[in-house]
Parts: C-alpha cells; sequence; structure tokens
C-alpha cells in the first residue's frame, strides 16, 4: 500500500513535516555514518559546527558527544521535534530555523551536508552554495555527503558531478573525495564523502 500525502512541495516545510508525522523517513540511517565518525576521529581539534537540515540528527549529539560545538537546524517542527527527541541531553542544539535566513550565534568551522543539498530541487542550489560560502570563513570547511544521481525527479534531487563542481568551485576547493559503503538503500552506490575548504 503507497502512502498518501498532502503537500508535494519539498520547498515548504509541511512537505517534511508530514512524512516526519508519518514516520516516512528513507533517508534516514538511524545512527551517525561512519565517514563523519572518521572525520571527527582525525580532526585536530573540534570544530564549530552548523548542521542545515538536520532531520533526527543523530550526528547532533555525536558530535556534541566529542566535544563539538554544534547547531542543528531545520525548518520543519515535525523534524525538530524529531531530532531533540533522539537527542537527548543535547536537544537544545537542535532549533526551528530557515537556514537562508539563520544567523549562528558563533561562525562555524565546519557546515556539514548531510540530505540537505540533494532534498531541495536544482533551481534553489544555486542559493545554498551562496549561503554556504556566507557562512564560512576562508580556511572553514564543508563537509559531508553529496548524492550523485541522472534521475532529475525527486527528492532526493541527483547533481552531475561536474554540476556541483562549477557550483562550488568559485568558492571552495575539494579536498577529500571517497566512497560511502554504508549508505541508506536510497542513496546506496551515489553518494559520496566530500571535504571542501572554504577559498
Amino acid at each position: 500500500m503507497s502512502m498518501k500525502f498532502d503537500s508535494r512541495d519539498p520547498q515548504a516545510a509541511a512537505f517534511w513535516s508530514e512524512r516526519f508525522e508519518k514516520q516516512f523517513t528513507p533517508w534516514d540511517r538511524g545512527g551517525v555514518p561512519q565517514a563523519l565518525q572518521d572525520f571527527v576521529a582525525r580532526s585536530p581539534q573540534p570544530l564549530a559546527t552548523l548542521i542545515p537540515g538536520c532531520g533526527t540528527g543523530y550526528e547532533v549529539a555525536f558530535l556534541a558527544e566529542a566535544g563539538w560545538d554544534v547547531t542543528a537546524i531545520d525548518f520543519s517542527e515535525a523534524a525538530v521535534a524529531a531530532a531533540r527527541a533522539a537527542t537527548g541531553k543535547w536537544a537544545d542544539r537542535i532549533l526551528t530555523a530557515d537556514f537562508f535566513t539563520f544567523m549562528p550565534e558563533h561562525p562555524p568551522q565546519l557546515i556539514y551536508e548531510r540530505a540537505f543539498l540533494c532534498a531541495l530541487p536544482p533551481e534553489r542550489w544555486p542559493a545554498i552554495v551562496q549561503r554556504w560560502s556566507e557562512l564560512l570563513a576562508p580556511g572553514a570547511l564543508l563537509a559531508g555527503f553529496f548524492y550523485y544521481d541522472k534521475t532529475p525527479k525527486g527528492p532526493p534531487f541527483g547533481a552531475a558531478e561536474d554540476e556541483l563542481h562549477r557550483l562550488l568551485a568559485p568558492y571552495f576547493k575539494r579536498i577529500e573525495d571517497a566512497a560511502v559503503a554504508d549508505s541508506v538503500p536510497v542513496f546506496a552506490q551515489k553518494e559520496r564523502w566530500q571535504v571542501w575548504r572554504r577559498k
């Protein structure tokens, strides 16, 4: 039986809230990806981190437990409620906010990308990249998972590698690129772990 949804616009908070309320979250892996765990383990120091579109936010508790100053945002009230329920004593690190207008208390040294870019249609990507570049000072990092696929229908909306590179290259230099072994089925064989440094 297929699930029925009223909201069809992924640019609206209601789209995501409805899916969280109906517990339809095929992008949710139920834990912290190995690539992020490895990145944190080899980082010379904790980084002030912003997680846009945090969803259930397992990474929030993981980063906070590791001593990182992490703030996570989502514009869906239902997603924020789910994340706060999942993160226990770190729930106050999760805020209801719109990424395009949110001003962090401290400038982030890292923006963690996890199914935020691919959640929104490609016409919004230049604005996302522009906002990443505004929030990150030169030398700061954008790290996470980037979804490559040819299918125009989404979410998730897949990018071609050259398309993503064209968007990011004016502001960022890619310093890491690796295959991902523990993807959820919706992203399997189609995502890469990447780290980009703000120019």
